[in-house]
């Protein structure tokens, strides 16, 4: 299950159970239709009560890192599996976003407030 809110300043996405594909079509539309507003922005995806995700879930993702490397500033993401990190890593490499791990909400909210974003 996925649970989207649009705060002011970042996307706050979190991840209940399995993160399926339809999740992340659902996570697809909602951020495509805020930047097609906003422009670029944050990403706050909590992953800490994901307890695993599909084979396609995971391949929509890259294709869609790819595809929509430039609209995101920065992203944060809460976790502390192994394989999402791994995972985080691949997207580094793929994304111009600055993408940085980390243990808790309050942490990664702590960054975003430290980090000046400039406008594109």
């Amino acid at each position: 299950m996925i649970s989207i809110s649009h705060e002011t300043g970042y996307i706050h996405v979190v991840i209940f159970g399995q993160f399926t594909l339809q999740d992340y079509k659902e996570f697809e539309d909602n951020v495509l239709y805020d930047i097609s507003f906003h422009g670029p922005t944050r990403l706050l995806f909590d992953l800490s009560e994901m307890t695993g995700y599909t084979l396609d879930m995971a391949l929509e993702e890259i294709d869609f890192t790819r595809k929509h490397k430039q609209d995101f500033v920065q992203v944060a993401v809460v976790s502390d599996d192994q394989w999402v990190v791994w995972s985080v890593w691949i997207n580094r490499a793929i994304a111009d976003a600055n993408i940085v791990v980390f243990e808790s909400v309050a942490d990664a909210l702590l960054w975003f407030a430290e980090t000046e974003v400039v406008p594109t």
